[in-house]
C-alpha cells in the first residue's frame, strides 16, 4: 500500500444494528492518513462505539467500502478479518482488558500469538516489551508482576504497550484517558504521541473531551462524518 493511501477510508457506509432497526449510521466519506493523529469527539450515544467496530472489522457494513489498509474488509472472511485486524490494528480499550492473572510481559506480548508480520519486527518479546515499560514511564521489574495488581495508571501503559508492540500501522484508543486525572492523562497521551511518531503510526483515539483537541493533528466530530438512520428516517 502506498506512503499517500489513507490507513482507514469509508466511503458511503451504511450500518444498522441487527434486531434495532431504529437504530444505525450513515458515513459518507471518512479516512485517517498514515502516521496522522486524530481525534474523535462524540458525545454518548453518537455512534463512536459502532464507527471503531466497523473500522476494525468487528461488525460488517450493510453496505459501502470500509478499506483498512487498502483491503476492503467485506472481501475478507471472519477469520481472515480477526487475522488481519491483529495485524494491522493496535487496540487501547477503555476498560484496558488485561488478563488479570497472567503477567504484565505476557499481557504486552499477546497480539504477537495472533499477528506473525508483527512478529517478525520484534526479534525478542521480553526485550522489546522491557523498553516499551521503560518508554511509558513503567519500571522494567513490574514485567513479571500479575496484571491485576497493578494501579490504574500502570495498567493503562501496560495496555498502550501491549498496542504499540510489533509497530501496527493503526492505534486506535477507545476513551484511554476517561478515568485518569489531569496530569497523568497528559503524561500519558505525550508518551503514546511519541511512541507513534517514532514509527509513523497512525493513531485515532476516540472521547468526549474537548480539551485534548490541541494536542491532535486533527479532530473529527462524530456528527460531521456520521448520521443517525434514525434521524434521516
Amino acid at each position: 500500500m502506498p506512503d499517500s493511501d489513507p490507513i482507514v477510508l469509508l466511503k458511503d457506509v451504511r450500518y444498522r444494528w441487527p434486531g434495532r432497526k431504529s437504530f444505525g449510521l450513515n458515513i459518507r466519506h471518512l479516512e485517517l492518513a498514515r502516521a496522522e493523529t486524530v481525534l474523535l469527539l462524540g458525545e454518548s450515544g453518537s455512534g463512536k462505539s459502532t464507527l471503531l467496530s466497523l473500522i476494525c472489522g468487528t461488525v460488517a457494513a450493510g453496505q459501502g467500502q470500509v478499506l483498512l489498509a487498502g483491503t476492503d474488509l467485506a472481501s475478507l472472511t471472519p477469520g481472515q478479518r480477526d487475522r488481519f485486524r491483529a495485524e494491522q490494528i493496535g487496540l487501547i480499550f477503555q476498560q484496558f482488558n488485561l488478563l488479570p492473572f497472567a503477567s504484565v510481559l505476557d499481557n504486552i506480548a499477546l497480539p504477537l500469538q495472533f499477528a506473525p508480520t508483527r512478529r517478525t519486527r520484534v526479534d525478542n518479546a521480553a526485550q522489546e516489551a522491557r523498553r516499551l515499560c521503560i518508554a511509558l514511564g513503567l519500571p522494567d521489574d513490574l514485567l513479571t508482576a500479575r496484571a491485576g495488581t497493578l494501579s490504574v495508571g500502570q495498567q493503562q501503559r501496560v495496555a498502550a504497550a501491549r498496542a504499540l508492540i510489533g509497530t501496527p500501522p493503526l492505534i486506535v484508543a477507545d476513551e484511554p484517558t476517561s478515568s485518569l486525572d489531569a496530569e497523568t492523562q497528559g503524561n500519558f497521551l505525550e508518551l503514546l504521541f511519541a511512541q507513534s511518531r517514532a514509527h509513523a503510526t497512525s493513531l485515532l483515539m476516540v472521547s468526549h473531551d474537548a480539551r485534548l483537541a490541541d494536542q491532535f493533528d486533527r479532530v473529527i466530530q462524530m456528527a460531521d462524518v456520521a448520521q443517525s438512520l434514525r434521524d434521516a428516517a
